[in-house]
């Protein structure tokens, strides 16, 4: 049993069955609440705590999958491409609401933290959330934060984002393709640019390029921001 454990098939093949089921019952009742990401995930940890398998045996296989996020992301590049004359047209605005996008999120995430009094590890934990996992692990480990605890943060935001930020454009009435597609990928990465594919190409092709500059961003942006608060707060 041990050695099926360790074998790094058996992670990928709970990860596979678990989305698989999620997006049966995603198919069956058409609910956005029946997200197959969030469904694999509660799936995942009912079977690792009542088989009482840890998460470091899991992640041997954990670690197959997260290797393909980034060719996976990078493939977002094609409908970008698609759409470049649109994108040197609009250029300004479309890389200054991505900027101030992911700034705005980190700002917020710090200004919250402190109004709850959360701890300072789980702070600089969530800061990342907005951004694809790589990239977000990463960040989080650079700023001090706890990439244990920014990943499932990440996938959650992503699941958030996908449903309720189509609401809101409906409900302010931001039927812009361009301004949709920002939007998902600058606070919801590649679930939200999941979802905005489906909306259309135009809305995934900017998605997918949020992605990659809200990235980026997060990465400069971030230890910057948290130095800034912590002067402000020695003053």
């Amino acid at each position: 049993m041990r050695d099926i454990i360790e074998n790094p098939i058996f992670g990928v093949l709970i990860s596979f069955i678990a989305y698989e089921f999620g997006s049966y019952l995603n198919k069956k009742t058409k609910s956005v609440y029946f997200n197959p990401l969030l469904i694999s995930q509660f799936l995942i940890i009912f079977i690792l705590v009542v088989f009482d398998i840890s998460y470091n045996d899991y992640n041997i296989g954990g670690k197959v999958i997260s290797f393909f996020l980034i060719p996976a992301t990078i493939v977002l590049a094609v409908p970008l491409f698609k759409q470049i004359n649109l994108l040197k047209t609009n250029s300004i605005p479309i890389i200054g609401g991505i900027i101030v996008g992911s700034i705005s999120g980190i700002i917020s995430v710090i200004v919250l933290a402190k109004l709850f009094n959360l701890n300072e590890i789980i702070m600089k934990s969530l800061i990342p959330k907005s951004i694809t996992s790589p990239i977000g692990m990463e960040v989080s480990e650079q700023i001090g934060g706890n990439p244990a605890i920014t990943v499932p943060v990440i996938i959650l935001t992503g699941i958030i984002g996908s449903v309720i930020v189509p609401y809101i454009c409906k409900i302010f009435k931001i039927y812009d393709k361009i301004a949709v597609g920002i939007a998902l990928g600058t606070s919801s990465h590649a679930v939200g640019t999941a979802k905005a594919i489906e909306m259309g190409e135009l809305e995934g092709a900017m998605s997918g390029l949020a992605i990659g500059i809200a990235g980026i961003v997060t990465v400069f942006a971030a230890p910057l921001i948290i130095r800034l608060f912590e002067f402000v707060q020695v003053l």
